[in-house]
């Protein structure tokens, strides 16, 4: 056998072992895969049952506001919009998150219903028997930079009518 040959062979065979091992694989990272969306779920599922029974209480909807101290936005929520919040509503600031505690239920509301983009500025607002609601205000504070406040206003107002018992 030529040398050229014997290399082409290897190439061959080594080829054909990936493709073998790749397909042993695929029902162990199905098994993994199913296995997080199961948990996933699970723990989405607690957390909406932890709300509705519990941490609304004997309201309709609570809020969880969560701002940060950056100076696009900081004075004018403290002055505009967090004082308008129901007493009830939970405020955290993201400047301070070393503060919250990891298994506070506002820090896992947080993390579960924000999500990795827009997250700060943020209301989550939670009714009885309903899904999650998320108002992002980083894009309309960003339009607002940059002469734009037609957004904002649209969002607050929404938002407003929202905590006011219209759902939108």
């Amino acid at each position: 056998m030529s040398p050229a040959t014997k290399q082409r062979n290897d190439g061959a065979f080594a080829r054909a072992a990936w493709v073998v091992l790749g397909c042993l694989a695929v029902p162990l990272w199905l098994t993994v895969l199913i296995l997080v969306l199961l948990l996933f779920t699970l723990e989405t599922v607690a957390l909406y049952v932890l709300v509705w029974l519990w941490w609304i209480g004997p309201r309709q909807r609570r809020t969880l506001f969560v701002y940060s101290d950056s100076p696009i936005w900081k004075e004018y929520l403290e002055r505009t919009i967090i004082p308008r919040l129901p007493s009830h509503s939970v405020v955290l600031n993201w400047s301070r998150r070393r503060q919250w505690g990891r298994l506070k239920l506002s820090s896992l509301l947080f993390r579960r219903f924000a999500g990795n983009y827009e997250f700060n500025p943020i209301a989550v607002v939670f009714e009885r028997f309903r899904l999650a609601k998320a108002y992002r205000f980083w894009q309309p504070f960003r339009d607002l930079k940059h002469g734009n406040p037609e957004a904002l206003s649209h969002l607050e107002e929404e938002f407003w009518r929202h905590l006011a018992g219209g759902r939108s």
